[in-house]
Order: structure tokens, then C-alpha cells, then sequence
């Protein structure tokens, strides 16, 4: 199965859990794509000591999944995407969404 998972929050633990699934989805041999769009494309500095979202998200990219950040959207919070977000457009957005098999917000 294609997943497509878009992460708009910016809860440390709903952003943990996201990735928590998409983790799951990859260990059972499913593909996953995440796109982060408006809020969470702050996921990256929402790890607490509860909450390990940053540890989440490099165990997703290392097992073969894809994290993308809306440019647009970081554009407006005067950043730029990451090693680990690389920034991306409404084109990549429709692509996840079209190609996916489930599609999943948080």
C-alpha cells in the first residue's frame, strides 16, 4: 500500500504519533510519503522528552520514507527546508495525494 500522510499540527504528540504510523506502515513493507503543510512544517523543533518527533522522523527517512515541507509555508515563517524536510511544492502535495492508496491527516 502507498501511504500519504499530511501533517498540519503542531501538538508534539499528535506530530509523534503521525510518524509513529508511518514508521509502523513502513516496517509492514508499505510505502510512505509525509507532507507537512501550514503549522507542521515546525515539526522539527517540537521534540520534548516525552515526545522524540525529530527521532521519529530520521527513523522514517531511514526506512526508505520521504518527508516533504510546503515552501510556501516555510517561506512564511522566514525558513527553508532541510536535509531531513527538503522544501517542496502543491505539485509534490497533489502528487502524494493522487498516487497514494489512503491519505491520512494529523
Amino acid at each position: 500500500m502507498k501511504l500519504g500522510i499530511i501533517i498540519y499540527a503542531t501538538d508534539a504528540e499528535t506530530v509523534w504519533n503521525a510518524f509513529r504510523l508511518g514508521n509502523f506502515a513502513l516496517k509492514a513493507g508499505d510505502q510512505v510519503k509525509v507532507f507537512l503543510l501550514a503549522k507542521g512544517v515546525e515539526c522539527e523543533a517540537l521534540t520534548s522528552d516525552k515526545f522524540d518527533v525529530t527521532g521519529q522522523m530520521k527513523a522514517l527517512v531511514e526506512q526508505g520514507g520521504q518527508i516533504l515541507a510546503c515552501g510556501t509555508c516555510l517561506k512564511l515563517r522566514n525558513s527553508q527546508g532541510t536535509d531531513l524536510c527538503p522544501l517542496s511544492t502543491m505539485k509534490d502535495l497533489y502528487e502524494i495525494v493522487k498516487d497514494s492508496d489512503r491519505v491520512v491527516s494529523f
